[in-house]
């Protein structure tokens, strides 16, 4: 067995593989001809005392060898000539659904309504340079889902709701670094995910399923309440005993067909609010502490979070070292989100800031019934739109200009490629939620010394933290509660928060379908 030992190392030793051996040993107090072997399996940085640190975690093989384990993908099979299971979405719920079906002996064909990684750049730079949006193809729509361009921030905090090592097991197994399996905060990287993803879906080909892309599911085929299969593109249908809704949370027009099909669903609880930039270097000297952050240290992050008027307010997919991007899925709304590459060598930081919207909130948009939440996302997002120029160009605020409800003279450098202008955020926000970020980062700043500054953009609007609706589904068999043969699942179902909760979640609903083909075969 391993025995497992704890290192601390400077940015400076980091690399030096000598000094970490050297440490070892010491502390094992055994002759170097007896380590055989060691390696990192947790790596995360201490930047509380004057001098950061990186803390290791390290298995060491004293007189023994280590053995790996085997490829996850060799434990695939060929499933071309088994049964069926359509899944509508490949983001990483639907496509990591789809591995694990092959896994368990069954067919999965996957419908994306977007394009493929490549062809999807080319509606990504319409949208930055032109302002224009491609309902179908955009920053959440198309091969990879939102994920593959929000940083491909690989944290979660939902480890009992699934496999997270088999996940990035299978992230490394298609391309992404190994150091993915050891950082405390491990990601990818948008200019690698696009790579990554396409070789998840040769996977998928190459073990005889399908990835079906520009397929629209447009209608459900509902029999006595047991769902039968979809209409793609208003023409074509497609059967199977099991369909898995991975949609992601900004497909609208799946809740309202879900809904007009008599399908039962709900609102849930979201939040809404903007993006906030800083400069990165400012966040670095304020969490190290140091002038000038060590080449060795990741470009540093924060997590905020406060109560004001008994609601939450929180810092929301921080992207250090990253840009803000535009994220409308339809033309006429504005909505910003955040991404990194892999190098996190931007010289902005950015987060989502964001107040938790309550039922106080929705009570203008009651006739709405169970979309209350999604009209009042959209009618902010609209807001934002209208008062501009019709293109992308985003309202924004110096951040003490934002808190003092004044429109800015002038706005510091910013990511984000469309263009900013100066505009009285304060009042495109609903009232509730101003008054709460007001207070907000205000609070933040006396948390953070630094954070609160003019030197920081506010940029509106981050609306599509979570889906505003939720597919209900039993806990036992995954299966919607009173749909025979759904299985809602990821995001947009309500049940994943990030790339490797969708995933898991994709994983967890692969395997109950397994057993659902089991029992009804």
């Amino acid at each position: 067995m391993p025995k497992i030992i704890e290192v601390k190392l400077l940015p400076s030793e980091l690399h030096q593989e000598d000094v970490l051996r050297a440490r070892l040993l010491k502390q094992l107090r055994c002759a170097d001809k007896d380590l055989k072997s060691f390696r990192v399996v947790r790596r995360s940085v201490d930047a509380r005392a004057r001098q950061p640190l990186f803390l290791l975690r390290v298995e060491a093989y004293v007189n023994e060898a280590f053995e790996g384990e085997p490829a996850l993908l060799d434990q695939l099979q060929m499933v071309d000539q088994a049964p069926e299971v359509i899944i509508v979405g490949a983001g990483p719920a639907g496509m990591f659904a789809a591995l694990e079906l092959i896994e368990c002996g069954l067919k999965p064909i996957i419908l994306e309504r977007g394009k493929d990684v490549r062809a999807r750049r080319r509606d990504l730079r319409a949208i930055q340079q032109f302002g224009e949006v491609n309902p179908h193809s955009n920053y959440c729509f198309g091969e990879g889902g939102a994920g593959t361009y929000s940083d491909g921030k690989l944290y979660t905090r939902s480890h009992k709701r699934g496999n997270i090592e088999k996940a990035l097991r299978l992230f490394v197994e298609h391309g992404a670094t190994s150091d993915i399996l050891v950082d405390a905060h491990p990601h990818i990287g948008s200019n690698k995910l696009p790579n990554i993803v396409a070789n998840i879906r040769e996977t998928i080909i190459h073990y005889g399923g399908e990835v079906r892309f520009e397929n629209h599911v447009t209608d459900f085929i509902l029999e006595d309440g047991v769902l039968k299969g979809v209409v793609v593109n208003d023409q074509e249908e497609l059967r199977a005993k099991a369909v898995i809704l991975a949609t992601g949370h900004s497909a609208r027009d799946i809740f309202h067909l879900l809904h007009q099909r008599g399908i039962y669903i709900e609102a849930k609880p979201f939040a809404l609010g903007v993006r906030i930039e800083h400069p990165q270097p400012l966040i670095d000297k304020i969490q190290y502490g140091q002038p000038q952050r060590d080449h060795n240290l990741p470009a540093s992050s924060y997590r905020l979070a406060c109560q004001v008027k008994n609601r939450g307010v929180f810092s929301f997919c921080m992207c250090p070292g990253g840009l803000v991007v535009p994220a409308a899925t339809a033309p006429g709304e504005l909505v910003v989100n955040g991404m990194s590459m892999s190098r996190r060598d931007s010289p902005y930081a950015n987060s989502g800031t964001v107040v938790a919207v309550e039922m106080e909130d929705l009570a203008p948009f009651a006739d709405h019934g169970v979309f209350a939440g999604l009209a009042f996302q959209e009618a902010v997002e609209k807001k934002f739109f209208q008062y501009g120029t019709g293109g992308q160009q985003a309202p924004s605020a110096r951040l003490t200009d934002f808190v003092q409800k004044k429109v800015s003279s002038s706005l510091p450098g910013s990511s984000y490629i469309p263009g900013l202008y100066a505009a009285p955020v304060h009042d495109l926000l609903p009232k509730g939620i101003y008054q709460r970020l007001q207070e907000g980062v205000q609070m933040f700043g006396r948390k953070m010394k630094g954070y609160y500054t003019e030197e920081a953009t506010v940029i509106g609007t981050e609306s599509r933290t979570s889906s505003p609706v939720k597919i209900p589904r039993s806990r036992e068999t995954y299966m919607h509660e009173q749909t025979s043969g759904l299985f809602p699942c990821g995001e947009g179902a309500g049940y994943a928060g990030g790339i490797i909760s969708a995933a898991m979640d994709g994983q967890n609903v692969a395997r109950a379908v397994a057993q659902f083909y089991q029992k009804n075969s």
